[in-house]
């Protein structure tokens, strides 16, 4: 029995008549940890476990780590997470309630990945949050369930942050035939390291994170996410934080599920018919979810936007 569910697929009324066009939803939001991080991450765990993996590593206090949490639990392997300083009390209490044993250490997600890292024993499996074959073939199971449901878009709207779930859908593309389907990646300004990288030519370092779409904070895009921009129809956009959280409150308002900043961002494009949509009739949203995030804490951030 798989880690992971098959999430529904289905055309949302209220974002068709805002877009002007169809706009179908792939809800990675219901997954049992809260986001599409757990088709990478559950496929990795099995696969270190059959390797002979004794306890799983984890650097990630946001969906990436819950979905380790998750997996370890279910397949009967202990976890530590390692998380920034800057981790909320509500993700430390979703990762104690997975059973995980959360270790707190530096000011940002890079010290707690470098620590995490070395506490690495010869039985110990490290789960990256983006940046490993392993995740981004799982994560290409949403595409094979999409195909299957016989649809097939005109664009996909995702999501970008470090650049794992980019590749993922990419790969799920290639494997199902899609390779002429584009994709719009989209970021918040704060986070925009795959923005950054397509205007430099090459994989750029931003000098900080800022802004609410902390899920997409990640400094640097993977050398993978980067390799497919140059082959592959991505077109990079980039919204602002006010945009990604009005999308989260008409998104709970339109469909009764709450999705974190990094995901309103792909649905801002929906939201506010963007004219990046314009040659499009068939657009696919990857609603990718999120688990840490309050609709207070949403609201409380719209007004200092």
């Amino acid at each position: 029995m798989s880690l992971h569910i098959q999430t529904p697929l289905f055309e949302s009324r209220s974002l068709s008549a805002a877009a002007r066009r169809s706009v179908w939803l792939k809800l990675e939001a219901l997954q049992p940890s809260g986001s599409f991080k757990l088709r990478g991450m559950g496929h990795a765990c099995e696969t270190y476990l059959a390797l002979g993996a004794q306890r799983f590593v984890s650097s990630s206090g946001g969906n990436a780590g819950l979905a380790v949490a998750y997996a370890g639990r279910r397949l009967g392997v202990p976890v530590t997470v390692v998380v920034p300083e800057t981790t909320t009390e509500r993700a430390k209490e979703l990762l104690h309630q997975e059973n995980a044993e959360v270790v707190v250490h530096g000011a940002s997600w890079q010290e707690a990945n470098a620590y995490a890292q070395s506490l690495l024993g010869s039985s110990d499996a490290f789960l990256h949050p983006f940046d490993d074959p392993l995740l981004w073939r799982g994560h290409a199971s949403m595409m094979d369930e999409v195909a299957q449901a016989g649809l097939k878009p005109d664009v996909i709207l995702l999501s970008v942050g470090g650049g794992g779930l980019l590749c993922g859908v990419v790969e799920g593309m290639h494997r199902n035939g899609w390779q002429n389907i584009p994709v719009l990646a989209v970021e918040t300004e704060g986070t925009a390291s795959f923005n950054a990288a397509i205007k430099a030519g090459q994989v750029v370092e931003l000098e900080r994170i800022s802004g609410v779409a902390t899920s997409l904070g990640a400094k640097r895009i993977c050398d993978r996410a980067w390799q497919w921009s140059q082959t592959y129809p991505i077109q990079s956009i980039v919204i602002s934080d006010s945009s990604a959280l009005d999308a989260c409150e008409r998104f709970l308002a339109d469909h009764r599920i709450l999705v974190e900043p990094a995901c309103g961002a792909s649905l801002a494009l929906a939201c506010e018919n963007h004219p990046a949509l314009e040659p499009y009739q068939n657009v696919l949203v990857i609603v990718c979810g999120g688990a840490t995030a309050s609709i207070d804490q949403i609201r409380n951030w719209a007004k200092s936007c």
